[in-house]
């Protein structure tokens, strides 16, 4: 069975923000680049079905430029078998854009599993699994923080508000990973040097028209500096009434 992990490789989260000249994208020159947080999960799960069972595959794949090639070698240190670099300038992409260029590539494919974080942490938009779902005409489980797979059948848990949901189907579907679903595993040394071996092909791949155009962006106005009223029960009189009057959250 191919198992696909679809890994968002994106700006590390300590990434200091900046913008570029026009004000309509990030300057990511001096960024450093990582699998998502949320993909680490999506990730773990695919190479724990694979062990599950004699016979299966894992195969990561990302869309980007040439710097995340190397993200996807320690997919690969971490157990994956092989690895595909969809390559595109992505600088101005939205999600719509990269839904198409995975669907294309997927539409060629054999994936009984689809996997992908249920976010990434630079747009955030939660939107690719779906319009991916939606277009290979697939069941699709967002926000999964529990699964269990019994031959072709799958039962998914997601968590809503006051609530577990809990959704069974069969495969072929996609699944979106939220945090917890597992405990991501490290690369071994052993791991590392294996991935070495293993196959990471680079396809060029044509880049469709946005459907969302940003026209500006914008940092948040820096925080004012603190400042302190008193000490003490004396404070809270003065406080409350700052709180209520001032910043107006009572």
């Amino acid at each position: 069975m191919q198992i696909v992990v679809c890994a968002a490789i994106t700006p590390s989260t300590d990434t200091r923000v900046q913008l570029s000249p026009d004000g309509q994208s990030m300057d990511l020159s001096e960024a450093k680049f990582e699998i998502g947080p949320y993909d680490e999960f999506a990730l773990e799960e695919a190479i724990r079905v694979k062990e599950a069972t004699e016979g299966n595959e894992v195969v990561v794949v990302t869309v980007g430029d040439e710097k995340k090639a190397e993200n996807l070698k320690k997919c690969l240190a971490r157990g994956g078998d092989r690895a595909v670099l969809l390559q595109a300038d992505t600088s101005s992409c939205d999600s719509a854009q990269i839904a198409d260029i995975l669907t294309a590539w997927l539409a060629e494919q054999d994936a009984q599993i689809i996997f992908f974080g249920k976010q990434t942490v630079d747009g955030g938009n939660s939107q690719v699994p779906n319009l991916v779902a939606c277009a290979l005409n697939m069941p699709a489980v967002t926000k999964v923080s529990e699964l269990n797979l019994n031959g072709t059948s799958f039962t998914a848990e997601r968590e809503i508000e006051g609530a577990v949901e809990v959704i069974r189907g069969s495969l072929p579907a996609v699944f979106s990973a939220e945090k917890g679903l597992n405990e991501p595993r490290h690369p071994s040394l052993k791991g590392i040097m294996a991935a070495k071996k293993k196959p990471l092909d680079k396809v060029e791949v044509t880049v469709g028209a946005a459907r969302v155009t940003v026209t500006e962006l914008s940092l948040p106005p820096e925080r004012p500096a603190g400042r302190i009223i008193g000490e003490g029960v004396e404070a809270v009189g003065e406080l409350t009434e700052l709180l209520k009057h001032e910043a107006k959250v009572l």
